[in-house]
């Protein structure tokens, strides 16, 4: 399975050196990213902005500071980089829907919905 791994530098959560090593866990075409920035800013940061940078197409044989001394910094958001990356694995697009439900799966109210107005004890 095609897995894209996306770390930032300064996250306090999931330090990136910690999340590097996922892509030694699993099979298939891997894609590690290195956002600029920490655990929210670095993620959040919308394509449209344009703010930041990241690093991507580094050494991915096992060591995450070989990684990172071959990796080419790019200006930007890394979003851009995901969708394009997304690309090569993506069916034909499809239109956006205009009306929830289907034959099949009727809607079964408008949102949000009673299940999120309930409170819990």
């Amino acid at each position: 399975m095609p897995t894209y791994v996306l770390a930032t530098e300064e996250d306090h959560i999931v330090p990136w050196r910690s999340a590097y090593r996922s892509t030694q866990l699993v099979g298939g075409p891997t894609q590690f990213v290195l956002g600029a920035s920490g655990h929210i800013a670095g993620v959040v940061n919308p394509a449209s902005k344009n703010k930041r940078s990241f690093r991507a197409s580094g050494d991915s044989t096992g060591d995450p500071d070989a990684w990172l001394a071959s990796a080419e910094t790019r200006p930007g958001s890394w979003w851009n980089h995901w969708i394009e990356w997304l690309k090569p694995y993506a069916e034909e697009s499809l239109k956006a829907r205009t009306k929830l439900g289907s034959a099949l799966h009727k809607t079964v109210e408008p949102a949000p919905g009673r299940y999120v107005k309930v409170r819990t004890a």
